[in-house]
């Protein structure tokens, strides 16, 4: 059974930092592109960031570009997005994703305030 569990959201002031985790269980997410997303109040889920299956290529949108990094550890079955000079807009829900066998899976969400 897929599953993704996030954490490590909060409250932070503007231009701090956070770490979210999304720990997968079910498959192994060495070999699976996981992506980041966020859901701002009253506005739709966001695409933040890519990790390939191979680690080796990443994308981010470009708010934020520089501020944030997505990687992965593969002995923890875990992957995370890195958090820097975090701003007001950066408020919202994140979820991680992945594709599994060509079906998707989300995670619960985790709640970021940027608030001073």
């Amino acid at each position: 059974q897929v599953q993704l569990v996030e954490s490590g959201g909060g409250l932070v002031q503007p231009g701090g930092s956070l770490r979210l985790s999304c720990a997968a269980s079910g498959f192994s997410v060495s070999g699976s592109a996981m992506s980041w997303y966020r859901q701002a109040p009253g506005k739709g889920r966001e695409l933040v960031a890519v990790i390939s299956s191979a680690g080796s290529r990443t994308m981010y949108v470009d708010s934020v570009k520089g501020r944030f990094t997505v990687s992965r550890d593969n002995a923890k079955n875990t992957f995370y997005l890195q958090m820097s000079m975090l701003t007001y807009d950066d408020t919202a829900v994140y979820f991680c994703k992945a594709i599994v066998t060509g079906s998707t899976y989300w995670g619960q969400g985790t709640q970021v305030t940027v608030s001073s």
